[in-house]
């Protein structure tokens, strides 16, 4: 008999983590071309393809770029209150009701270009803060799940804004068409280099981040929460204020990426605008080991599986379910690193003794 045994591990020194890691991504590309050779294609070609799709040229280099940037963000969001291991799973909604306030200045206010685009970042983050406060007080009042509370006021937000495009806001102008009308100029996120400056902000918010949960006083308490609430509030911690304000944080950044989604990229509001970021976002968090600047070359190298995938549907015509198993694999192997991180699996033989005759 050969049991086996799984033990939590105390600490992993850093060269065996990356080794771990590094194994995982080997086997995710072994396994990953196994499957694509079982299909009838050849691996090495698809794989090169991938790369070359996502970053063989400028333009794709660009779309790159843009598929990361909401990714990030929202990454960052999702970051902050996971540090609290406050299970933030709404970002979805707090990118959609973020898009929806600053959708809601862009089309009913007539500002100068700097002003309507501040105005709609402040109205953007306010709004995905407060539709993350809901969840957060009532967990810190009540002891609620926030898991479930998160992921219903996603559908709740999305909903909002169908109607929004269906009814109210429907542009008289669209032939009938359910669209909201487009955004003028002034609410146009200008570009830098062929992309959107969200970029810019998404490197900045990375670095201040970082910055305020590692070298500020709620950034410690965050972590503290995070780490035992029973310590925080043995320290004299205000427990409820600190999963407030976090969820806020969370929330707010959550919003803005709906507001750079609907400026720069739909240049009007939209109920498909959040894209899935805030589930994937979920995945890069975790990936990244809740630290900000391990999240930005996660995410980047997620939005380059994403579009090298997309590209060999095109180039290749590679069938959709193809790309999504290939990073299905990819993704499964890497998560799964994440439990050799934590735990350490080891065999142990045992021997029957048998009992003499008396």
């Amino acid at each position: 008999m050969i049991p086996l045994k799984i033990v939590k591990r105390d600490d992993l020194p850093r060269n065996k983590a990356i080794m771990i890691r590094i194994v995982s991504v080997a086997l995710s590309i072994v396994f990953a071309g196994l499957v694509i050779a079982l299909l009838g294609y050849n691996p090495i070609t698809i794989f090169t393809s991938m790369v070359k799709g996502a970053l063989g040229t400028t333009i794709r280099i660009q779309q790159t770029t843009l598929k990361a940037i909401p990714l990030v963000i929202t990454s960052l969001g999702i970051l902050v209150a996971f540090k609290m291991k406050f299970w933030n799973i709404g970002g979805e909604g707090q990118i959609m009701m973020g898009a929806f306030a600053a959708s809601a200045v862009a089309l009913n206010f007539d500002l100068p270009k700097p002003l309507m685009l501040l105005s709609m970042a402040i109205a953007a983050m306010v709004m995905g803060g407060l539709w993350a406060f809901i969840p957060a007080f009532f967990k810190a009042k009540m002891g609620t799940n926030e898991t479930i509370f998160t992921l219903m006021l996603n559908y709740l937000a999305i909903k909002f804004v169908t109607y929004l495009q269906y009814g109210p806001w429907k542009d008289p102008s669209s032939q009938g068409f359910p669209k909201i009308a487009a955004f003028s100029d002034a609410a146009i996120l200008p570009s830098i280099g062929g992309v959107h400056i969200g970029w810019i902000i998404a490197l900045l918010l990375v670095v201040l981040v970082y910055v305020f949960l590692n070298h500020t006083k709620k950034g410690y308490e965050i972590s503290v929460v995070g780490e035992s609430i029973e310590t925080a509030r043995y320290a004299g911690m205000n427990i409820s204020s600190i999963i407030i304000i976090a969820m806020m944080l969370s929330g707010g950044l959550c919003g803005l990426t709906g507001m750079i989604q609907a400026s720069a990229v739909e240049k009007t509001l939209s109920a498909s605008l959040s894209a899935n970021y805030g589930f994937t976002a979920i995945i890069t968090t975790w990936l990244a080991g809740l630290n900000a600047i391990a999240t930005l070359f996660v995410c980047v190298a997620f939005a380059i599986l994403v579009q090298g995938g997309n590209y060999i549907q095109i180039s290749m015509q590679v069938p959709a379910s193809v790309a999504d198993m290939i990073q299905a694999i990819i993704l499964f192997f890497v998560l799964g690193s994440e439990f050799f991180l934590q735990y350490k699996v080891s065999f142990h033989r045992f021997v029957k003794v048998k009992k003499e005759a008396k």
